[in-house]
């Protein structure tokens, strides 16, 4: 019995058994008796009656088992499965971040970004007194809570020449983002940090004519490049800007 039970069980998969072997696997599943004589009634339990052909007993309906495809279509629904609970992780942060004052925040490509601080829009990027002013302004007033911009590890945290005192963060696809002329920094390097989550607090530390953020972003090769429209293609835009902002003052 346990014999044919093992054969039977490779019939019909992808890798059929041999004919024969499928018919002696369903054979070696019944009892099989060498007479055909009843026997008394006191002897026990009737015998077993004679075999039957194996092409008798099974069905002639397939075995169900995958569409040629069906295993790439079980892979992109397990990939769909994993993007919605990425989304919907990315949402959570999004709500907690905007709960916790960040005063923008959108869901771009299933990743979470907040616009990083709230205050009013005073340089841009490009050239400024004779020299080139890397990143963006925005002033408020000393301890103006500093946001991640998205989700990232701190690369630098602390002082920082011309900055007085910075905040870098690495995020995954390669590229950084730099919050300068900090009050306080709230996190420390190899910390990780989410969209939106309070990193640090505006200051007027380093060469600075006023309480704000300096806001850099840097691509993954480390070139500096103009925040605004970078903000702008995620969805964030700067009140009274746009997507180049407004001439330097």
């Amino acid at each position: 019995m346990a014999a044919g039970q093992s054969l039977a069980s490779l019939w019909g998969q992808s890798h059929p058994v041999d004919e024969p072997y499928a018919n002696l696997s369903t054979n070696a599943m019944i009892p099989v008796s060498t007479t055909t004589e009843a026997l008394p009634d006191d002897t026990g339990p009737a015998p077993a009656q004679p075999a039957i052909g194996a092409s008798q007993l099974r069905t002639s309906q397939p075995v169900d088992s995958l569409d040629p495809g069906e295993d790439v279509d079980v892979a992109n629904l397990t990939k769909a499965v994993d993007i919605g609970a990425k989304i919907a992780q990315q949402a959570n942060v999004l709500r907690q971040a905007l709960a916790a004052g960040a005063p923008q925040g959108v869901l771009f490509q299933g990743a979470a970004y907040v616009l990083p601080t709230t205050g009013r829009f005073t340089s841009g990027f490009g050239a400024r007194w004779g020299v080139t002013h890397y990143g963006i302004d925005l002033a408020n007033s000393i301890g103006t809570p500093i946001y991640a911009v998205t989700d990232g590890v701190v690369t630098e945290s602390g002082p920082a020449s011309g900055f007085g005192m910075w905040v870098v963060l690495q995020h995954p696809d390669g590229s950084h983002s730099v919050y300068g002329h900090i009050n306080r920094s709230l996190v420390t390097v190899g910390e990780k940090v989410t969209a939106g989550e309070k990193i640090a607090e505006m200051g007027n530390r380093g060469q600075s004519t006023g309480p704000h953020l300096h806001f850099e972003i840097w691509t993954p090769g480390g070139q500096k490049i103009n925040p605004i429209p970078w903000l702008a293609a995620r969805g964030i835009v700067i009140p009274g800007t746009g997507d180049d902002g407004p001439s330097h003052d």
